[in-house]
This record gives structure tokens, C-alpha cells and sequence, in this order.
């Protein structure tokens, strides 16, 4: 029987040892698509001529959504960002609510997120899905978790994502719903998922703690896919994790937790 998800995997995070190129091959042969961060740090010729098919990359350089200069750099950089996809065949660029340093912190940390930058946020987003319609690509916008992760990003939480895509709603704007992020702190996953069906590009995953692969924590992710392939969604789910031990092995259980 047909599975009904496209399985991803973030190169960024699997056969550390080999290089990208190498990398995103060797997840392609073993069935998975392939995603990316920060484009500018890669070859992209030498990733377009690997044979990988890419799901999402990176959809900015800089920038942020609540402030004027933040989101014209923010415009600019994710146009600059839409010839690279082209080239990779990637049909997801991925943004925050504000740009992220080496680490995942915010490069402008905010501690109160004011009812004028929810109204900015969704001005620039608009701008965004105009982008995106223009060029006929989709941009997602990701949750994050502030707790362990991304302490000090603004629009961070799944329920701030969802506001923020549904209030625009339009086609070229959907969610990056990542689980793992949005265990911590808000859980209710299944529940989560099926409020955001309407909005999800793309969903990602990880268990807790640790941010390991599907069954070395916390989180249900059978119940999960059963959930998802019961309400209809046939998207992609990206593992976006560090493997708890061989690599392969981790794929596999990635593989294992999605087989519904």
C-alpha cells in the first residue's frame, strides 16, 4: 500500500563525516529528500549535480518581521534566495520570525512582542506571499522553541505561527510545523496538527529530549502518523535531528515511525 508522506532529511544534521555533496546523495539513495539551511555556505552547483532531490532550503540570508529595515532585508535576501532554489528544484524556502546567528539564536532578541509588530509581522509576510506569487514559489514559516533552542525569537510558538499564516492566507505562505519545537512548551501535538491542517507546507520532526530521531523519547510519533494520514495530509514530514547513534539506523526508525 502506498505511503501517504514525503519522507525528508536535513543533511545538516545526518553523515556529519562525509561532505554536503556526498551527504544529500547518500540520503537520496536511501529514499529520502533532502533539506538544507543556510544556502550560502554550500556549493550549490556541486549539490545541484549530486542527483539529491531537495524539499526545503533556507529562504533568507537576513532579516526579521517587525521592523522596517528587518523586512526589507528580509525581501531582499529571500529574492536573492529564489534563484538557488530554482537551480536545487527546491519547492519550500523556509523563514523565521527573525534572523539566526551560528547558534540558532535570534541576531535581535526580543523579550515583549508588542501588538505593533504582530501587525508589522503581518505586513511583511504579505509582502512575502506577494514574492512568492510573483515567482511561483512557496515560502513556510517555522515554529521554534524559546526554552532550549531559540531563546529570544519573536512569533517563535506554533500558535504564533498559525496566527500569523492563517491571518495572511494565501497560497504561497504555509506553516513549517515542527513537533519538536512545539513539544516544548506546548504539546498537544495531535490536536496541534489538525487546527493547522488547512495552513501546513511542510512538517518536521525530532523527539524529546534531546532532539534525536522518532523513539528515543518522549513523543508519540505512530500515534502521530496514524493522526496525520487519518485527517488527510499527505505532505512531507523532514526529520530535522541529530541520530542517537548510526546514522542509518536513525532513518530507518525515522522510516519505521512514518510507515502507516
Amino acid at each position: 500500500m502506498p505511503q501517504p508522506f514525503t519522507l525528508a532529511v536535513c543533511a545538516e544534521m545526518i553523515f556529519l563525516s562525509q561532505p554536503m555533496p556526498e551527504r544529500v546523495a547518500r540520503i537520496t539513495e536511501l529514499g529520502f529528500h533532502c533539506e538544507i539551511w543556510d544556502w550560502t555556505r554550500h556549493d550549490i552547483n556541486a549539490l545541484a549535480g549530486s542527483g539529491a532531490t531537495f524539499s526545503s532550503m533556507t529562504g533568507y540570508i537576513s532579516g526579521s518581521l517587525a521592523d522596517d529595515e528587518g523586512a526589507d532585508a528580509l525581501l531582499h535576501t529571500a529574492e536573492q534566495s529564489i534563484p538557488v532554489a530554482r537551480t536545487l528544484n527546491c519547492p519550500r524556502l523556509n523563514l523565521h520570525g527573525t534572523g539566526l546567528d551560528g547558534k540558532g539564536w535570534p541576531v535581535k532578541p526580543v523579550e515583549t512582542v508588542t501588538g505593533a509588530m504582530w501587525l508589522k509581522a503581518r505586513e511583511t509576510l504579505n509582502r512575502i506571499a506577494d514574492l512568492g506569487e510573483r515567482e511561483g514559489v512557496t515560502f513556510v514559516l517555522e515554529n521554534l522553541n524559546t526554552a532550549t533552542d531559540h531563546p529570544g525569537t519573536p512569533f517563535a510558538k506554533a500558535e504564533d505561527t498559525l496566527a500569523l499564516v492563517s491571518a495572511v492566507d494565501r497560497p504561497s505562505l504555509k506553516l513549517n510545523l515542527d513537533l519538536y519545537h512545539a513539544q516544548i512548551g506546548e504539546g498537544n501535538l495531535i490536536e496541534l496538527c489538525r487546527r493547522a491542517l488547512p495552513f501546513i507546507g511542510e512538517i518536521q520532526v525530532a523527539d524529546v529530549p534531546g532532539r534525536r530521531e522518532p523513539g528515543t523519547g518522549e513523543i508519540n510519533y505512530p500515534a502521530i502518523a496514524r493522526a496525520l494520514a487519518e485527517m488527510g495530509y499527505a505532505g512531507t514530514i523532514g526529520l530535522e535531528a541529530w541520530a542517537s547513534g548510526d546514522d542509518e539506523v536513525a532513518l530507518q526508525r525515522f522510516r519505521d515511525a512514518f510507515t502507516v
